[in-house]
């Protein structure tokens, strides 16, 4: 089971990723509202896998990815988006994205990418 850093400006999609995840047996180290916090939090938590949020305040979740990237180049990282947003999913790819998750969550298609991720 993995550790897992969930960054969302949503405490709503924070308390279900959270739900979900733990819910599969992972455990949830850390959440983080915006993507700067959510780039500290992983230096200081190092966790297996990170969910980031396309779009929050302060850092966006790509911004947060590259950050990430730069010190942790072999991270994991699953890209929670909205609808509408494929112009933000091609670069997230670009910059190291390993997966995306839509919203609304599908608990079952959630946990069979962490898992697919984790290895």
């Amino acid at each position: 089971m993995a550790n897992i850093l969930i960054v969302d400006d949503s405490r709503t999609s924070r308390k279900i990723l959270r739900s979900i995840l733990e819910s599969a047996g992972h455990t949830i180290v850390g959440e983080a509202a915006n993507g700067e916090e959510g780039a500290k939090l992983f230096d200081e938590l190092n966790p297996d896998l990170v969910t980031l949020d396309i779009t929050m305040p302060v850092l966006d979740g790509i911004g947060a990815l590259q950050k990430i990237k730069e010190s942790h180049p072999n991270s994991k990282a699953i890209m929670v988006t909205a609808a509408g947003q494929k112009t933000k999913m091609v670069e997230a790819v670009k910059f190291g994205a390993d997966e995306f998750i839509p919203k609304p969550f599908e608990p079952e298609k959630l946990v069979a990418i962490v898992e697919k991720i984790i290895g």
